[in-house]
């Protein structure tokens, strides 16, 4: 077993490198990020910021960002006409959604702000880029995203949709197909993104680098980004019953409501499987047990639904110390 744990009480200090050995690290940065834009793979894209930060600085990172969006570019520059818009725009959503969004949360993340916060910060702000997105690339190309996208996903949708339904199942699924080829587009696009931050602040809390990076600042917030020590704001509540409103909306801020229960709906699952992780730790599950656990909630399709219950009345009975609250003992909690 690799022991990542620090053995000695004086701070780490990251070895300072040359100016080399930054600029070689910051193309081959811009290079892995480049990729993942142009191959559509953002799902770590954070997690390469987040830990170029942290390892070389701030502006280290903004280098590596500014660099791979050029690289990005100059391979789209040798693309046919035809595919050239898709693959700008593709890109730019990436950017703009997920790059852009981590880049302004870094302070946060960096002082260790708590998973909850950190991550409806990242959420908010990659909202406001897919607005930005829509409405730069339209005045400046006459050319939508929003409508791109619904095509080609109503495309992909439409190649999956059995063909032996009855006649009646049939036209339902077409109508939730096209709601969700049409309206749905932003929260697919909000949720996407959010499970890449997760994944990436989960990736990021479990390395040394990480835990040499915050026992120079607070050695306390070291665990932040551990999954059962996520708690979303309260306030989300009020994006939950918001968007529950969404039957009795018509027209555009029907679909506004809309996308917001969904996206309200999975951040709740989110802090559910955060909830089911808590309880597996503290029964003593490891990591490859939990995977186990989340697995078998996945096969059985109604469990992400109960997780996801349980996560929105989590601000209501706080499961995490309902025990304690209950029997007012002062018994902690060990991660």
């Amino acid at each position: 077993m690799i022991d990542t744990s620090l053995h000695s009480d004086e701070p780490v200090m990251l070895p300072r490198r040359s100016f080399s050995g930054l600029f070689w690290s910051a193309v081959g940065y811009a290079l892995l990020l480049a990729l993942m834009f142009r191959s559509g793979m953002s799902v770590f894209v954070p997690a390469v910021l987040i830990y170029s930060s942290i390892r070389n600085g701030r502006r280290f990172a903004w280098i590596v960002l500014v660099a791979a969006i050029a690289f990005a570019f100059a391979w789209i520059s040798v693309m046919t006409a035809a595919a050239w818009m898709p693959l700008v725009t593709s890109v730019t959503i990436i950017v703009m959604s997920v790059a852009l969004p981590t880049m302004v949360a870094l302070p946060w993340i960096e002082r260790g702000e708590s998973f909850g916060r950190a991550l409806m910060l990242l959420v908010i702000v990659s909202a406001a880029g897919l607005v930005l997105t829509e409405a730069g690339i339209r005045a400046v190309a006459s050319f939508s995203p929003h409508e791109e996208i619904s095509k080609e996903l109503t495309k992909e949708l439409a190649k999956t949709q059995a063909q032996s339904l009855p006649a009646e199942a049939a036209r339902a699924a077409e109508r939730v197909r096209r709601y969700f080829g049409t309206v749905l587009i932003p929260a697919w696009l909000l949720t996407s993104g959010a499970l890449s931050y997760v994944l990436s602040l989960l990736m990021i809390g479990r390395l040394r680098t990480w835990r040499e990076f915050v026992a120079r600042r607070d050695a306390a917030v070291q665990n932040a980004y551990l999954l059962r020590n996520l708690v979303l704001p309260d306030w989300v509540l009020f994006a939950f019953i918001l968007g529950g409103l969404a039957p009795l909306a018509k027209g555009m801020l029907q679909a506004v409501a809309a996308n917001l229960l969904v996206v309200a709906v999975f951040l709740y699952m989110v802090q559910g499987f955060a909830l089911l992780r808590f309880l597996l730790a503290n029964v003593g599950v490891g990591f490859v047990g939990s995977l186990f656990a989340f697995g078998f909630v996945f096969v059985t399709i109604v469990g992400p639904f109960v997780l996801a219950v349980a996560g929105l009345f989590d601000p209501f009975f706080d499961f995490r110390h309902f025990k304690k609250r209950k029997d007012d003992s002062h018994e902690s909690h060990s991660d």
